[in-house]
């Protein structure tokens, strides 16, 4: 329970971070690690102008670490993105 708890603050915290980023999902297990992996592919960009995979984990962790959020935040969601990159 405590898990799907810190799922739900991980999701709303990366949600702060990106604008312009919904989800009509109700915040279930796999919405994070898609959201992440769709960062990660640029999919929200027009195919030409898509960067590479390290160059979007390299800004996206950059943006992850100068944002507001706790330390602890920051560090499940930079493990987060690591999780995805390994998975790609």
């Amino acid at each position: 329970m405590k898990e799907n708890v810190r799922q739900e603050e991980l999701l709303v915290a990366y949600l702060s971070i990106w604008n312009n980023r919904k989800v009509s999902d109700g915040g279930g297990r796999e919405v994070l690690p898609e959201l992440i992996r769709r960062e990660l592919l640029d999919e929200n960009a027009h195919p030409r102008a898509r960067k590479p995979v390290l160059e979007k984990f390299y800004l996206s962790i950059k943006r992850v670490m100068e944002s507001s959020l706790s330390e602890e935040m920051k560090h499940a969601i930079v493990m987060a993105y690591i999780t995805e990159l390994e998975r790609l």
